[in-house]
């Protein structure tokens, strides 16, 4: 096994690998921008090296900083969590290259699925059906007209690249395609460094449903159940619960053999999401993409069946076998996971930056929290918005959206404006409550920003003003995020690849 890992992220994911690695005896290298110096994930990890800068192109992207400090420090191992260089081939190259094992699927693998188009092909040829695409568009070409002519509006423009909801764009007529098009573009090459779209049928109304399946080098391919990903907001997703209330056991089980259809035809290694359109109606579900990384969501997978994916990931890297049969998969209960974003829902979103005054989330029974800000902390405008993950476990679905509700009206931020009273009014909305709902609910709902409990915003502000009156001018991150970390997450405490 090995016994330095280097993890190239930052923020919560970086918090939850160095958990695992910890529990496993690895010692962890954590690496760091200039903004942040005293995050939680540089102050738990063994050691941690600076990149030296701010933006993420100068850092956490900078294939040569990271692959150079893992050889540095001694690292066997770069685990790259999500997002960032996670599915990127050249960077998994560049650490074979310099014999430093890449955590995750193959160079070969992330190639196949990284590109949208080509694992919808690959898709097709193992018999699993997708929604309807172009090849790669160049502005409006030919290809784009001849999509439009045969499928018409609307229809997405999507980034052939990448993930977390970016690079898309919803288009209603031909008018606003061009500069659609253009926009997705230029946001898919800031965020992954390829700008090529294409487009995709739009479904209208669908649900989206993903499927978890984990790999070893051997082919020993399973799934590990579904997770609903419906409810989001400009195509990211904020709340995803597992089991899906959609889903009939005809139809889960038809989903979790596509998922494994697919992986088995790259011939997948370590943890991947299969991601499908779901139409109620119809009953029939489209393969969108695979996601040849571990999941944003994946936490409501491990609350279910008490397995630890971040450590099959490793262990399946160092050449394990996965002693893993489908038979083993056995889901207990519900989970529901909220993300808490810095960003104001009282204002379209924007983001909300600023000094964490009060960081106080709650605890409890069913309750786990990954997060990768601290007390004291700096919220800058560098880097993804995402301050933590909520989720509750419970036996069944209204007890966890009972528990989650709870828990959200428990959290105690000061300093940054949060999306929390748009996820407290989420958790007991009727039609949530109901589990009908799908990709629409918020656009087709405006109701339920509307509907935000004012006098939440009122009272953090009144909180903040008597609680900062009281506090000297300069803040330092918290010395004990460490602890505090360890403290929120009972949860993890074995090195089994199973959690008590």
């Amino acid at each position: 096994m090995f016994s330095k890992v280097l993890v190239a992220n930052r923020g919560e994911i970086a918090v939850r690998i160095q958990q695992t690695l910890h529990i496993m005896g690895i010692r962890t290298v954590a690496v760091y921008s200039d903004s942040d110096t005293t995050a939680p994930h540089v102050l738990m990890a063994d050691e941690a090296w600076a990149l030296e800068g701010d933006s993420a192109n100068e850092t956490y992207l900078d294939t040569e900083k990271l692959v150079h400090i893992a050889a540095q420090s001694g690292a066997e191992a770069i685990h790259p969590g999500y997002g960032f260089l996670s599915e990127n081939p050249l960077f998994a190259v560049a650490c074979r290259d310099r014999g430093i094992t890449f955590i995750g699927p193959s160079p070969e693998s992330m190639r196949y699925l990284g590109d949208k188009i080509r694992s919808k092909q690959i898709a097709q040829q193992a018999g699993v059906v997708t929604v309807p695409s172009s090849g790669i568009c160049n502005g409006v070409d030919e290809i784009a007209k001849a999509f439009v002519a045969q499928w018409g509006f609307p229809l997405l423009v999507k980034a052939a690249a990448g993930g977390g909801g970016r690079g898309i764009r919803l288009v209603n007529g031909g008018g606003e395609l061009a500069q659609a098009m253009n926009s997705a573009s230029r946001e898919s090459q800031a965020a992954f460094g390829d700008g090529r779209v294409f487009l995709e049928h739009y479904i209208l109304r669908p649900r989206h449903v993903e499927v978890q399946v984990l790999a070893d080098y051997s082919g020993h391919t399973i799934h590990l159940m579904e997770r609903e990903c419906s409810i989001q907001r400009r195509h990211q997703k904020i709340v995803e619960e597992t089991p899906s209330p959609a889903l009939t056991p005809d139809l889960r089980g038809r989903m979790v053999q596509a998922a494994i259809a697919v992986a088995k035809a790259v011939g997948y290694e370590s943890a991947g999401t299969a991601e499908f359109l779901l139409d109620p109606q119809l009953g029939e579900f489209y393969f969108l993409e695979m996601n040849a990384r571990l999941q944003v969501e994946h936490p409501i997978t491990e609350a279910i069946l008490g397995l630890d994916l971040v450590e099959w990931q490793v262990r399946i890297a160092d050449g394990e076998s996965l002693t893993l049969a489908q038979d083993d998969v056995r889901p207990r209960g519900y989970a529901v996971e909220c993300r808490i974003y810095a960003e104001d829902p009282y204002h379209d979103f924007a983001p909300s930056t600023g000094t964490l005054l009060q960081w106080n989330p709650p605890s409890g029974p069913g309750l786990r929290l990954d997060s990768g800000v601290a007390r004291g902390q700096e919220v800058s405008i560098y880097y993804d918005p995402l301050l933590a993950k909520l989720v509750a476990w419970a036996p069944d679905r209204a007890t966890g959206l009972r528990r989650m509700e709870n828990a959200l009206s428990r959290f105690l931020v000061l300093g940054v404006i949060t999306n929390i009273p748009l996820l407290r009014t989420i958790m007991s909305h009727p039609q949530f409550v109901s589990g009908n709902y799908d990709i629409g609910f918020l656009e087709c709902n405006p109701a339920v920003t509307e509907s935000m409990v004012a006098e939440d915003f009122q009272k953090i502000a009144d909180a903040l003003a008597a609680w900062a009156d009281q506090q000297p001018r300069v803040l330092s991150a918290s010395p004990d995020a460490t602890s505090v970390v360890a403290q929120n997450n009972p949860w993890l405490t074995s090195g089994t690849g199973r959690f008590p």
